[in-house]
């Protein structure tokens, strides 16, 4: 038995398990190696889709199910299926089309599966596509095939505190809207949250809730490190994470990872 047995270590993707390049790092990669090899259990929450992390998920020895679209779907790689299933409601096309009529700035980027649908593409869509390296069809709301995981509404960050602002005045029981940066507003149904499906994960593996740790750059991390036993971030976090009070350490190119599973190797 190792020492790790019953301890579960979930990692953003993104500018925290790995920086610009989208690559693990050495020290990560063998940090990770010995975390998982002394039984300890550890997988990625991103917000990102199935599409756009299945190409990443043999970068890092991930070892329980995934989760993605910021909460909305757990799913077992290895197994080849869906363990959990959060979508957004079928009103949501008529909503966001609502949102957009107010706001016509906004652009707004969906899931239907393993397909991606846009209305509206704009400066941050394009750039958004590129770094997730996908492809899309640019289509209007009512028309793209549903239920979608998610839908990312994507505009200056002014504009998009406007939109958050208004969605949660409206439909405050419909949806979860958080940030994932600074332009990109990620949409998914209530209780849909990197928190609330950690737990579910951690209640599958048999994890207690003392033994979970969690590590995450921005606002739509904050609840799955509001979960966590110590709530880790990197460096270059948002300042809403330092705000909320989260343990500091080095950047995401600077093995923030493998600085986690050393102090893991303390405490255990």
């Amino acid at each position: 038995m190792g020492k790790f047995e019953g301890v579960l270590l979930a990692s953003d993707f993104d500018d925290t398990l790995v920086g610009s390049d989208c690559e693990v790092s050495r020290g990560n990669r063998e940090a990770l190696e010995y975390f998982v090899r002394e039984g300890g259990r550890f997988t990625v929450s991103t917000g990102r889709a199935h599409r756009t992390f299945a190409p990443y998920v043999d970068a890092a020895p991930i070892n329980a199910p995934v989760i993605l679209s910021n909460g909305a779907l757990l799913y077992d790689f290895r197994a080849g299926r869906t363990v959990v299933d959060l979508p957004l409601p079928v009103c949501a096309a008529e909503d966001l089309g609502e949102l957009c009529s107010a706001i016509p700035a906004l652009g707004v980027e969906t899931y239907h599966g393993d397909d991606v649908y846009i209305y509206r593409p704009n400066a941050h869509t394009q750039r958004h596509v590129e770094r997730v390296k996908t492809t899309w069809t640019e289509m209007g709301l009512a028309e793209m095939p549903s239920p979608w995981s998610k839908a990312v509404i994507q505009a200056d960050h002014d504009v998009l505190l406007r939109a958050q602002a208004l969605m949660l005045e409206r439909w405050p029981q419909r949806y979860e809207v958080i940030f994932s940066n600074a332009v990109l507003l990620e949409c998914t149904a209530k209780t849909a949250t990197k928190g609330g499906m950690v737990l579910k994960l951690a209640e599958l593996l048999g994890i207690r809730r003392e033994h979970i740790y969690c590590v995450g750059d921005n606002q739509n991390d904050i609840p799955m490190l509001a979960v966590s036993a110590i709530p880790f971030a990197p460096a270059n976090c948002a300042q809403a994470v330092k705000d909320w009070g989260a343990t500091v350490l080095g950047s995401c190119d600077e093995d923030c990872i493998a600085q986690i599973i050393g102090i893991l190797d303390l405490r255990y």
